[in-house]
């Protein structure tokens, strides 16, 4: 009698555990910080900003994988850049550690969308850069986010999201070296590198 009970409790057991952990769900196409917990120096709460979800369809779907090397997204992959690199005006400035466009930052976002209406065949090409602190994981996981929240501005004024390819550089490619907010500030920021079509 007592190992019947015994056997029952047992059984019962189990199958709350396999019913609990199939309740469980784990979003899909969501990139993660691997080893960070909200901020740069891996401590501090994880903020929203820190993931991404993605539609399992969307071309830039899946993330980094290996988060130390850059990754371009798109489909113009040997596209020449345009020599005259005519919106390298148009710098976009990001908050420490935040990818949020800013209000007063639209404006450039403006004139990157009239740029590709007013030329049709040319895609664009959304540079992510970080300021050196953290991680090259995390901020190369950061530029990644800057990167795709210029791209998704730039959809959300009406241009074809197949025109906008992605990269993350970042902290590798820093236009100020000194080691202060006044640098660091220039060193938050997308870029925006016009693509030719080949044989262009």
């Amino acid at each position: 009698m007592k190992l019947t009970k015994i056997f029952n409790l047992m059984v019962l057991g189990s199958s709350l555990t396999i019913l609990a952990s199939g309740c469980r769900h784990t979003p899909t196409g969501v990139t993660h910080i691997n080893g960070q917990r909200g901020t740069p120096d891996g401590t501090g709460k994880l903020e929203d900003g820190n993931r991404i979800a993605r539609s399992p369809n969307d071309p830039l779907n899946g993330g980094f994988g290996d988060e130390s090397k850059t990754k371009l997204t798109g489909q113009h992959d040997g596209w020449p850049e345009d020599p005259s690199k005519p919106l390298a005006s148009q710098t976009v400035y990001f908050d420490y550690d935040k990818s949020a466009i800013k209000s007063s930052e639209q404006g450039k976002l403006d004139a990157v969308a009239n740029y590709m209406k007013s030329h049709m065949e040319v895609a664009v090409r959304v540079e992510g850069n970080c300021d050196e602190r953290g991680t090259e994981e995390y901020n190369r996981a950061l530029g990644e986010r800057r990167a795709i929240a210029g791209r998704n501005y730039l959809i959300g004024l009406g241009i074809d999201g197949s025109r906008i390819d992605t990269i993350s550089y970042g902290l590798d490619h820093p236009v100020e070296s000194a080691k202060n907010e006044s640098a660091f500030s220039k060193n938050r920021r997308d870029d925006f590198a016009v693509l030719l079509p080949r044989g262009k």
